[in-house]
This record gives structure tokens, sequence and C-alpha cells, in this order.
């Protein structure tokens, strides 16, 4: 199982990424937390990487955090939430707001990430609040901070995430049109139009 990647970001498209480690090049799917703290230019970066294999795929997620991995895996332990809707919640607020929405059990605000109704959130509430005391005492969780993005319609990049972190292709073209201004690049604008959602 792999566990680690260090190697050189040459495709960024949240929420995947081409990784060329030795010559090889690996697609990893990412969290935007993770995208906003990927290293700008040729830089060489390390990903903690969950492998999930499944019949008709293989697929690696990777995080620069090992919290953040820690809590996807532990996002995968509760019944209905797979790998992309695990990206979503890490991708729609950071760790440190999700683990008080949890604790606080604070439905309405866990009901604003794309997938999750409000079973679904009392189930996180329920499965997750002793989980997240023990990620915390082995990592704290921390909240993300921005980077730069590639060249690009910033804009459309922005709306094609969102709609594969699972929004809807309309509601995706209204969270960026909200926030858009010119001179942003991709990275900026999803991490503000989800910011923008989650006050929603």
């Amino acid at each position: 199982m792999i566990g680690l990647l260090r190697g050189r970001v040459l495709v960024k498209q949240p929420p995947s990424l081409l990784l060329e480690v030795n010559g090889v090049g690996y697609e990893v799917e990412a969290p935007m937390s993770t995208f906003y703290d990927l290293p700008d230019g040729d830089q060489e970066v390390v990903l903690y990487i969950h492998m999930m294999v499944r019949d008709d795929a293989h697929s690696l997620f990777g995080f620069i955090r090992e919290s953040d991995r820690a809590l996807f895996r532990s996002l995968l332990k509760v019944n209905s939430v797979g790998g992309k809707m695990a990206l979503a919640i890490l991708s729609g607020m950071s760790s440190d707001e999700f683990s008080l929405f949890i604790q606080s059990g604070d439905v309405k605000a866990l009901c604003r990430l794309p997938g999750v109704g409000k079973k679904t959130a009392e189930r996180l509430i329920i499965e997750m609040r002793d989980r997240l005391d023990r990620i915390e005492a082995a990592s704290p969780l921390l909240a993300a901070s921005g980077s730069a993005s590639q060249a690009g319609s910033a804009d459309a990049d922005a709306v094609s995430a969102l709609v594969a972190l699972g929004y809807k292709a309309p509601e995706a073209s209204r969270m960026v049109s909200a926030v858009f201004e010119a001179g942003m690049d991709t990275e900026t604008l999803i991490r503000i139009a989800l910011q923008n959602k989650a006050k929603g």
C-alpha cells in the first residue's frame, strides 16, 4: 500500500493533481485544504496518501497534513460516507470548523456541505465525536491557508472543481459568481466561494 509520495506537482485541476515521482506520474485526488498549501513552481512536495482499492478502480487521495488524512480515514468509517463526500467535507470547511460543528452538534452547519442531508449530518455527529478526540490528541487539526494556482480561466476551473466536489453545476456557478473578482486565481476563488457558502 502507498502511504506517502514525494515529488513535483505537474498538473493542478482541483480536486485532482498529477504528481511526478521519479519519472512516474500519480493521479491523486485531494481536498482544497491541500491545494491551498501546495508550494509554488517546481518545488518538491510530500503528500500523505490514502489508497482506496475497489473492484473497478485504485484511487489515491493525498493530504499535506497527516492529521487531515487521519480525519479522512475516520470519515470513511461513517456509514454512507465515501471518498467523494469525505473530500467535500475537508474542502468545504477547515478541520477546526468541522471539529467545532461536530462537538457542538450543529446539524445546520454540516448540512451546508454538498451531499450532506440532515440524517447524514446527525450520523456524522454521533459517530465522529469520539474519533475526533482521538485524532486531536495525536495531532492538532489545522485550518487551511492560501496558495497560488495555475494560469487559466479561474472562474471556469473553480466551477468545475466545485462540481467535482459534489455541488450541482448551477449552484457552483452561483457560488463562484457571487465572489469572483478580476485577478483571482482558481484556488483563492474556490476557497472564498466555499467560505461564503459555509457562512450562508
